[in-house]
C-alpha cells in the first residue's frame, strides 16, 4: 500500500495491516475462488461492505493481452488478496481495492503482463513479508524484481529519517534506471493514493503532497506522462493549500461562463478556416490546470483576470506536415504575436513532446494560444514514455524518444557510481528533473538538450565525463568564451581540452547538471587522497586547539565519536574534513560536548582557557584549505572584510561578505548553519574580487584602465563592458586578484584618477 507513514516517503505502511494468513486459512480468501466468482465471495467479507473486484481489470485487459496472459494476472490477483485479506485503509475499504486500482491505472497505459502483475503485488513484501524467493518461484524472477524495486527498505537500520527516505528514493530511481516499468507502477500508485488521500490527517496530507509535488510530478513530466503530471500537479495543490484551490476553483467556474461566447466564436472561426484550406483536424478547447493558473499567478505577479484572459486551442491534424499548412491558416486568420512562436516538431522537447505552439491575437484583442500536432504526437504528449516504451517501430531500433529516456535513465547509473551516498545521489538527480530545457548543438550538428542555465562545462559532461575533466576552454558559435558561459537555445558548441587539465572546486559553483556535479566531486573524492586526509587531520587538529582540547584524541573518546558518527576511523572523518564533506569546526564542538557529556569514562586533558569562551572561538580560513572551504562567488570576500561562515552539506564551509545580501537571507532560512570565521595572518595568495568602472566613451579608455591594473600588480581574470545610464557613459566590469583589502583600495585611488573614469565601485553581487 502507498498510504504513507512517518517512517519512509516513498510507500506507506498499511493503516491497519494484518499478519501473513498461515497456509492452513488459504482457503479464507476471497480469491481462493476462481475469480468469476470473486465479486460474490467478497462480499462475505466482515471486516467491510464494499466489493473489490477485478472484473472491470479484467475486460480491459482482455482488449490487448492473450488469454494465457490474463490467467496469469488472475492468479497475482488471487494471491495479493490471500496476502492482504483482513486488511484495510483508512477509508475502510479492503485493501486489496488499492492493488485493483494501480493495475487499472497501468492498463490504461496498456503494460505489459509482468508490469500488471507487479502492480497487483506491488505491497505484498512490503506489507506481508512475501520475500523475493517466494515471488521468484511463484510468477518469475521479472515480476519478482519489479516488486522488489517498488519495496522500502524497512528492514535497514538509518541513522536519520532523511537518510532513510534518501535511500528509498535511491533504490526506486535505479530500478527505475534498469527497467522504466518500475516508475510506471508507482507513479500510479502514487496517483491512486493522492486521489484517495482525503482520509488521511491534513498534515499527513500536507506532507505527502509535498513529496509528490517535489519528486513524483518532475519524474512523470521528464518521462512525458502528461495527463498523471497534470492530475498530480493539482491534487498535491489541493492538499498542500485546500483554501487557495477551493478559492480558484470556484473563480474559474464562473468565469467559465461568461467566456463561452469568446470561445465558441474562436473555434467556429478557426474550424472554418482550416476546412477552407481543405486540412482535416480537430479542434479542442484546452483547460488550464487550476495549479498552471496558481503558479502564473505567483510566479509573474499576475492577477486572476489576465491569466484567464489567454485562450487556449489544441488543434490534432493528420500529418506531419499539415501541421505546418494548418500554422500558415491560423497565421492568416489572426495575426500573430511577435517572439511567441516554438517549433517542438523539429526540435522535439527532452520528453518527447512535439507540437507548434503560436500565440495569435484573437477577436476583441485577446491573446489565443495554439499547440498544433498529429494525432501520434499527441498520443505521446498524453502518455509520454508509456505511450510506446515497450514496443519497437517497424526496423526494430529504438524510437528517439526511447533513445532520450534510456540515456536519462543510463546517466542515473553513471551518478550512482560516482556519488558518496544516498542523500547525494538524490540531489544530482532532482537537479536533472528541470521541466525547461535549453537546445544546443555539437559541431556536428547533433542536438543536446540541457537543464536550463547549464555551462559550456555543463555540455562537455554530457558529451562524456572525460571531455568534461580535461576541459580548458570553449567556443560558442566560433567565439571563444569561459567555460562559465550560460548556453543559449540554438548555441553551437565545442569543447577544448587538455590531457593536463582537470576539475577544480570552484567548478562546481557553475554547473547545473546532475551528471556534472557528480563526476566533479567524485574526480575531489578520489585524488590526492592521502593529501585530503592529512589536510583533515590538519584542520582539525586547529579546530580542536580553537576550542582548548588536546588534537591527541585518547582511543575511548575516537570510538564514541566513530559510533556516533557512522564512520569506519578516524582517518576516514579526517578524509571528509578535507574533501569539505565534514566541517572540522563541527567535528571538534561535537568532540568537546562528548567530552563534557562523558568526562569521568574519557581521560582527557583541556590545553586550558575559558571552555565557554571557546565554543565561540572563530574558525580561521586562510584561503588555502582548498575544497573544505570555498570563498562566494556571489559577494567574492577577501581579506580585511568581515566575514561569517556557512556550512553546505558536501561544500564544507562558505564564506560570504557579512554584509552580502544572499548571506542574510540564507541566515533568516538557516541561522544553525552560520558560524564565526576570520582571517588568518600570512596569506600567501591571491584572492578574486570584481570592480565596475565608468569611463566616457571614448578612445583608449580600456587600455588606460588595464594598463594601470598592471602597473599595481593586480591580474584581470576576466572583463566585460556594458553601456551606462547616459549614453556617452560605459560601465567597465572586471574580475580581478587582489592580495587583500588594502591592495583593493590602492588600486581604485589610482583608477580613479584616470582622465576620463567618472566613478568606480566594488560588487559584491
Amino acid at each position: 500500500m502507498n498510504i504513507i507513514d512517518t517512517n519512509s516517503s516513498l510507500t506507506a505502511a498499511p493503516e491497519h495491516p494484518a499478519p501473513r494468513p498461515p497456509a492452513s486459512k488459504k482457503k479464507l480468501s476471497s480469491a481462493a475462488t476462481p475469480v468469476a466468482d470473486a465479486a460474490n465471495a467478497s462480499t462475505t467479507r466482515t471486516t467491510n461492505s464494499c466489493v473489490a473486484s477485478i472484473t472491470d481489470l479484467t475486460n480491459r485487459l482482455s482488449e490487448y493481452l492473450a488469454p494465457g496472459d490474463l490467467k496469469l494476472v488472475k492468479e497475482a490477483y488471487r494471491f495479493s488478496d490471500e496476502m492482504h485479506l483482513g486488511q484495510v485503509r483508512k477509508s475502510g475499504e479492503p485493501y486489496i481495492s488499492h492493488p485493483i486500482a494501480v493495475a487499472e491505472i497501468c492498463a490504461e497505459w496498456k503494460l505489459d503482463v509482468q508490469a500488471i502483475m507487479a502492480a497487483l503485488l506491488h505491497d505484498v513484501m512490503e506489507d506481508q513479508d512475501v520475500k523475493k524467493e517466494e515471488l521468484i518461484e511463484r510468477f518469475g524472477a521479472p515480476v519478482a524484481t519489479l516488486v522488489d524495486g517498488l519495496s522500502k527498505l524497512e528492514k535497514i537500520e538509518f541513522q536519520s529519517q532523511i537518510e532513510a527516505q534518501a535511500e528509498n528514493f535511491r533504490k526506486m530511481l535505479l530500478a527505475m534506471a534498469r527497467d522504466v516499468r518500475v516508475i510506471l507502477v508507482k507513479l500510479a500508485d502514487r496517483l491512486h493514493n493522492m486521489r484517495t488521500l482525503g482520509a488521511m490527517a491534513p498534515e499527513k496530507q500536507r506532507r505527502i503532497s509535498r513529496e509528490t509535488m517535489e519528486v513524483y510530478v518532475p519524474i512523470a513530466h521528464r518521462l512525458g506522462l502528461n495527463n498523471i503530471y497534470r492530475e498530480l500537479q493539482d491534487l498535491a495543490f489541493s492538499h498542500i493549500y485546500p483554501m487557495r484551490y477551493r478559492t480558484l476553483a470556484k473563480a474559474v467556474k464562473a468565469a467559465r461562463g461568461n467566456r463561452r461566447e469568446v470561445v465558441n466564436k474562436i473555434m467556429e472561426a478557426v474550424k472554418d478556416a482550416l476546412a477552407s484550406a481543405g486540412l482535416p483536424a480537430q479542434v479542442y478547447g484546452r483547460e488550464k490546470t487550476l495549479y498552471g493558473i496558481y503558479r502564473k499567478m505567483h510566479d509573474k505577479k499576475l492577477s486572476f483576470s489576465q491569466v484567464l484572459d489567454v485562450y487556449g486551442f489544441r488543434i490534432v491534424v493528420d500529418s506531419f506536415q499539415n501541421s505546418y499548412y494548418a500554422l500558415g491558416s491560423l497565421h492568416a486568420l489572426y495575426k500573430p504575436m511577435p517572439g511567441k512562436f516554438k517549433d517542438y516538431i523539429a526540435i522535439p522537447k527532452t520528453n518527447g513532446y512535439q507540437s507548434l505552439h503560436t500565440t495569435l491575437i484573437g477577436p476583441y484583442g485577446t491573446p489565443v494560444e495554439f499547440q498544433i500536432r498529429t494525432q501520434d504526437m499527441h498520443h505521446v504528449a498524453e502518455s509520454g514514455v508509456a505511450a510506446h516504451w515497450l514496443y519497437k517501430n517497424e526496423e526494430g531500433s529504438l524510437t528517439d524518444l526511447q533513445q532520450r529516456t534510456h540515456a536519462w535513465l543510463q546517466s542515473l547509473l553513471d551518478i550512482q557510481k560516482q556519488t558518496g551516498d544516498s542523500a547525494e545521489f538524490l540531489e544530482h538527480v532532482k537537479i536533472d528533473l528541470f521541466p525547461d530545457s535549453v537546445y544546443v548543438f555539437t559541431p556536428k550538428s547533433k542536438i543536446i538538450a540541457l537543464p536550463r542555465g547549464a555551462t559550456a562545462l555543463d555540455f562537455a559532461y554530457t558529451i562524456h565525463t572525460d571531455i568534461g575533466d580535461q576541459a580548458i576552454a570553449t567556443r560558442i558559435n566560433n567565439e571563444p568564451v569561459p567555460l562559465r558561459s550560460e548556453l543559449k537555445n540554438g548555441d553551437i558548441i565545442e569543447i577544448i581540452t587538455s590531457p593536463s587539465s582537470r576539475p577544480t572546486p570552484n567548478w562546481l559553483t557553475y554547473v547545473r547538471t546532475g551528471k556534472a556535479r557528480s563526476a566533479i566531486r567524485h574526480y575531489l573524492r578520489t585524488i590526492n587522497l592521502n593529501e585530503s586526509t592529512e589536510l583533515g587531520k590538519h584542520l582539525l587538529a586547529q579546530a580542536l586547539v580553537a576550542v582548548h582540547l588536546n588534537p591527541e584524541l585518547p582511543d575511548a573518546l575516537v570510538d564514541k565519536l566513530l559510533n556516533e558518527s557512522s564512520a569506519k576511523s578516524l582517518d576516514e572523518i579526517h578524509t571528509d574534513i578535507g574533501i569539505g564533506k565534514r566541517m572540522a569546526a563541527l567535528v571538534a564542538r561535537h568532540i568537546l560536548d562528548l567530552v563534557e557529556d562523558d568526562s569521568p569514562s574519557i581521560p582527557f586533558q583541556h590545553t586550558g582557557g575559558d571552555k565557554a569562551f571557546a565554543k565561540r572561538d572563530p574558525v580561521i580560513i586562510y584561503g588555502s584549505e582548498g575544497v573544505s572551504v570555498q570563498l562566494a562567488p556571489c559577494c567574492m570576500p577577501i581579506p580585511g572584510d568581515a566575514i561569517i561562515g556557512q556550512l553546505k552539506r558536501d561544500q564544507g564551509l562558505v564564506v560570504h561578505v557579512d554584509t552580502c545580501e544572499n548571506a542574510k537571507r540564507m541566515q533568516v532560512k538557516e541561522p544553525d548553519r552560520w558560524i564565526d570565521v576570520s582571517w588568518g595572518e600570512d596569506l600567501n595568495r591571491r584572492f578574486d574580487t570584481r570592480i565596475t568602472v565608468t569611463v566616457n566613451n571614448e578612445r583608449g579608455a580600456l587600455a588606460r584602465i588595464a594598463a594601470e591594473i598592471g602597473e599595481s600588480d593586480v591580474n584581470i581574470s576576466h572583463v566585460n563592458m556594458e553601456d551606462g545610464d547616459a549614453n556617452d557613459m560605459t560601465n567597465i566590469h572586471f574580475t580581478i586578484q587582489v592580495d587583500d583589502r588594502l591592495h583593493l583600495a590602492r588600486l581604485m585611488r589610482n583608477i580613479k584618477h584616470l582622465n576620463g573614469v567618472s566613478k568606480i565601485v566594488r560588487d559584491h553581487g
